[in-house]
């Protein structure tokens, strides 16, 4: 079943130039490394990131993991491209190569 939402994961992808698929909200996270990623993306500018909550749906947390091959949440995509998760974004940003792909 989760195959066939894979278009709708992109669907969501397509909708903002960064977007997290993340455990709840930008605004009240529920795990760690999703409140995490959401201060680095906040701290490179990026206030109100497209997001979606996998929590509200198993079956596309499911078509997520079978588009990116990424078991772990969150997620993030930047210009519509599978970027990483929680470690890889922050690691991004302590060298700087975060701030330079969204241009900030």
């Amino acid at each position: 079943m989760s195959k066939a939402l894979i278009p709708e994961v992109q669907k969501i992808v397509d909708t903002s130039e960064v977007v997290i698929f993340m455990k709840g909200s930008p605004e009240f996270p529920m795990c760690g490394f999703s409140a995490k990623a959401c201060a680095v993306l906040k701290a490179v500018g990026v206030d109100k990131p497209g997001s979606f909550d996998v929590l509200s749906d198993d079956d596309m947390w499911g078509a997520l993991e079978e588009l990116t091959q990424w078991p772990t949440v969150p997620q993030i995509f930047i210009k519509g491209k599978f970027i990483g998760g929680c470690d890889i974004v922050t690691e991004m940003y302590e060298r700087g190569e975060l701030q330079d792909m969204l241009k900030v």
